[in-house]
């Protein structure tokens, strides 16, 4: 029998709950958000409140669970009393109630008896087991019964762990992981039914592993968190930090679990909270939710105005003032920031305090995920990608491990009096020196159970810049892009200055001129501009949420450097540039299409706007943030939004400019930055039939295939548009607005002439309104504006405060 998933009921409108049904919504799926009758209601209150309640704090929820606010429409708040019909008209149902056994036996109970004959069912469970909440269930519903084990927050989050049990049948689970993959855009991994599953399992022992060895070493909270952040390619929040995210009496549970139920397990008894951890739970020091737990953010503040963090010493239970650490490894580790794989290097081979605990604990986790194959996953891959997925490390533990050299750690670990994993020692002799290999352009993997190597089992859709270049080589490259043939006549532009977040310079636009003259000698059919992470050695980090940048914009350094030798003609020569390159991609008589993600920002929004098509991350932040630098878009970003909102208006319709201008003012003077693909088409930053894509793994392959669908439907290139501007008279409307808001104190007197420049540029210059511009005319005045506030000292103490303090300077 063939699942298609088209609506789903979400049981529980808690925390969770609220988060599912938002990203549902996300991914345009319907749901009905159950909750119970709460007792004592007054008169005229909504049975479900409870429900109601929750889609309102979803709505409100700091980070944003929805795409964008209006997606709530896709939630419908119910109780379990009165819409159990609904219940019915579900493909799946989430049950996403407290972990405890006898509650969800009566939810599964109540499901049993509205639910479709094949709707699926699926628990959100952390830690209960699969056995214990199948026990009661009748045969059917056991057959279309799984855990789908999502992190908090849903949105941002990209590990779904799914398990079955003997009874679920395999299409049921099969179902469940293509709706999750291709319309939530989650990454899967098959996690076996044992407590905590796969990524909490690992993640949890990892937490033990480091309270032990802070203890032994004398280690402060700062300390840990400094040597186990970014330079261990871990979150730069740190472990505790996290803790606190995750809550400290959710830890202190899960420890309990594992300790409890696997007695097979090797360190189960040490699967205790530290007697300074239980003091923090029984205090109600528990984490961000209670105000403090290992951090307190104080009401003081530091001479920059800055709220002073306060860290508490775990031998004394007290806090004082966060830290500063500075340890030789760590700084070393963190110059090699964009690739993870050198930066653990490095760190692990460090001779001083931080390296050493960085080492006892990493080699701690990698003897203990060793020993949990196949024990909770059926292989090395599901595990990597659950901790990079669920934990967001930039590399799995069986990845890291490879970083460093597998023979390199095992003879460290031996002479450390560790006992190595045999399965390991036996690849070793076996001649594989390494757990992932490319192979005749083949990612594979050892699986110990076999003793042999297998092909990394992949997505249809994900497509792997790093294996076609490693396979392939480039097409050509400078120091700043480079072109690769991603196959069936599909050229790519990659621009590879992730360091610096992308930010442009002349060798993008070299190399995009160079892409263009390829395809106008048909040398390819279509061209993708489009990023992936391309750390060095063999790994495949997924872009996500957290993959830095498509393209952050200008080289600001370079851009103030040269205001301030006076190098104008050098300026106006490169932004003449960018605008001709843009616009020959534009209007290239082959297609081209943009596949941005992550921050795209300033020149790079412009690159992603001027293009036949773009097929965008679900995450994307795109916004025309150059106001804010004291400048104005000049890649053609003004010109792009005019043709956005005014350049589809027909000719033969007299319509008012002035409404469509303003609107495009307030993206650009206001620097509105999008928080999402939808808001991004909300603010027309992306056209109404641009593609979303939730999987971002997917977005090159999915680029790639739009690409070459134009090509093969007899693409033609649109007509370049001709604007009817509002002119001079027309700016009134902006300019009076401007001084309300300096009126207000929301601008600065600086921010307000950076917004009439805007103004100027938008409302077609010196021109009677009414006139019909083209597309020069704009670009040309975009220029004359971007040097005329480049010219000025507010606009260049900006740009020089922000290079320096890495914040916006409000002059």
């Amino acid at each position: 029998m063939a699942y298609e998933i088209k609506k789903v009921a979400v049981l529980g409108a808690g925390v969770m709950g609220q988060g599912i049904a938002a990203h549902l919504a996300n991914a345009g799926v319907p749901s009905v958000l159950f909750d119970i009758v709460p007792k004592g209601l007054a008169a005229g209150e909504p049975r479900s409140k409870l429900a109601i309640e929750g889609l309102k704090n979803a709505v409100k929820l700091k980070p944003a669970a929805f795409f964008s606010k209006d997606l709530g429409h896709l939630v419908t708040p119910a109780n379990y009393e009165d819409d159990g019909a609904l219940l019915g008209e579900c493909d799946l149902v989430i049950e996403v109630v407290v972990e405890r056994l006898d509650i969800k036996a009566k939810v599964y109970e109540w499901v049993a008896t509205h639910r479709r004959a094949d709707a699926i069912v699926a628990s959100n469970t952390s830690g209960l087991q699969l056995a214990d909440m199948a026990a009661s269930m009748p045969e059917d519903l056991r057959q279309h019964f799984v855990i789908m084990h999502f992190f908090n927050p849903v949105r941002y989050m990209r590990l779904l762990e799914l398990v079955g049990g003997p009874d679920t049948k395999p299409e049921v689970l099969a179902a469940v992981a293509r709706f999750g993959e291709n319309q939530l855009g989650k990454g899967i991994v098959y996690a076996k039914d044992t407590p905590n599953f796969v990524a909490n399992r690992i993640g949890t022992y990892g937490m033990i592993s480091v309270f032990k060895h802070m203890v032994e070493m004398d280690l402060s909270i700062e300390e840990v968190d400094a040597a186990l952040g970014k330079a261990a390619g871990r979150p730069k929040l740190g472990v505790f930090a996290l803790g606190d995210l995750v809550g400290l009496d959710t830890i202190d549970h899960v420890l309990g679990n594992v300790h409890d139920n696997c007695p097979d397990d090797e360190q189960a008894a040490n699967f205790v909270s530290p007697p300074f951890l239980k003091q923090m739970v029984a205090e109600g020091a528990v984490g961000n939710k209670a105000g403090k737990g290992f951090y307190q953010r104080s009401n003081d503040r530091d001479e920059s105005g800055r709220r002073i963090t306060l860290a508490r010493d775990w031998r004394t239970g007290t806090y004082a003032p966060k830290g500063k650490v500075r340890f030789d490894s760590i700084k070393q580790a963190l110059t090699f920031g964009d690739d993870p794989a050198a930066a653990v290097r490095v760190l692990l081979r460090g001779d001083d305090k931080a390296a050493q605990f960085a080492w006892k604990v990493t080699a701690d986790s990698f003897i203990y995920t060793a020993n949990r194959v196949p024990e909770i996953a059926d292989d090395i891959v599901n595990i990597d990608r659950a901790m990079r997925w669920g934990f967001n490390w930039d590399l799995g533990p069986f990845e890291a491990w490879d970083a460093i050299g597998v023979g390199e750690v095992v003879t460290r670990m031996q002479g450390d009096g560790m006992t190595v994993p045999q399965w390991v020692v036996d690849m070793l002799e076996a001649g594989r020196d390494s757990f992932y290999k490319l192979e005749g352009g083949r990612r594979t993997y050892w699986d110990p159970s076999t003793r042999s190597a297998q092909t990394v089992p992949d997505s249809a859709g994900w497509l792997w810049l790093p294996d076609i270049k490693a396979s392939k080589g480039v097409v050509s490259s400078n120091d700043a892009a480079e072109l690769l043939d991603i196959g069936d006549g599909c050229l790519l532009l990659q621009f590879t200055k992730q360091s610096q977040m992308n930010a442009l310079e002349e060798g993008m636009f070299q190399m995009y001129h160079e892409a263009i003259d390829r395809l106008e000698r048909d040398e390819f059919a279509a061209l993708v501009v489009g990023n992936q992470p391309h750390f060095a050695g063999q790994f495949r980090p997924s872009v996500g949420p957290s993959g830095q940048a498509f393209c952050a914009g200008a080289n600001l350094m370079m851009i103030g450097m040269a205001a301030m030798q006076g190098a104008w003609d050098d300026v106006e020569r490169q932004i003449k540039g960018l605008q001709d390159t843009l616009q020959r991609a534009r209007y290239c008589n082959k297609p081209v299409v943009t596949a941005p993600y992550a921050l795209t920002l300033g020149g790079g929004l412009e690159v992603a706007m001027q293009s036949d098509a773009t097929v965008s991350a679900g995450e994307v932040y795109m916004g025309l943030v150059e106001a804010g630098m004291g400048l104005l878009p000049a890649g053609g970003g003004c010109k792009e939004m005019l043709r956005r909102y005014l350049g589809d208006i027909p000719a033969a319709v007299n319509v008012d400019p002035n409404p469509f201008v303003q609107a495009a003012f307030m993206n650009i003077g206001l620097a509105k930055v999008s928080t999402s693909a939808v808001e991004a088409q909300e603010m027309l930053y992306l056209r109404p039939g641009d593609r979303i894509v939730m999987d971002a793994d997917k977005l090159i392959f999915e680029a790639k295939t739009l690409a070459l669908g134009l090509s093969a439907s007899g693409y033609r290139p649109e007509a370049p548009k001709r604007f009817k501007v509002p002119g001079a008279s027309g700016r009134s409307t902006i300019e009076l607005k401007l001084h309300d808001l300096q009126s207000g104190g929301f601008a600065t007197e600086h921010d307000v002439v950076v917004g009439k420049r805007v103004a100027h540029v938008l409302t077609g210059g010196d021109v009677p309104s009414g006139t019909v511009v083209d597309e020069q005319h704009i670009l040309d005045l975009e220029r004359e504006g971007f040097l005329s506030l480049l010219g000025t000292e507010k606009t260049q103490a900006r740009i020089m405060h922000f290079i320096q303090n890495g914040k916006i300077l409000r002059n």
